[in-house]
């Protein structure tokens, strides 16, 4: 199964995200995450923990992840659930970027 890169995904997000995903899927999953590892190709995650991750990422950064975001390739990875933070955050608050 082919993968889609975490290439190109933003590097300038919130570092403290990134070391609470993995706290929190570690606890969840008994199992540490690289940033970069497939949450689902590699059987750690169902897309029934999909549904917590969002329910997680809402109440931990008061975000709200609706519509398009839901898309599973949005969670597959930490990274890609920085980056979607970080979106969110900056869609929110009305900061859209230069």
């Amino acid at each position: 199964m082919t993968v889609p890169s975490d290439q190109g995904v933003s590097e300038t997000v919130d570092r403290a995200v990134a070391p609470e995903l993995v706290r929190f899927l570690t606890g969840r999953t008994g199992r540490s995450w690289p940033p970069d590892a497939d949450l689902f190709a590699t059987g750690g995650l169902s897309s029934l923990f999909a549904m917590e991750l969002v329910v997680h990422l809402e109440q931990t950064y008061g975000v709200s992840v609706r519509g398009a975001d839901l898309r599973l390739d949005n969670f597959r990875t930490v990274r890609r659930m920085v980056a979607l933070v970080d979106r969110l955050r900056k869609s929110e608050s009305g900061d859209h970027g230069a």
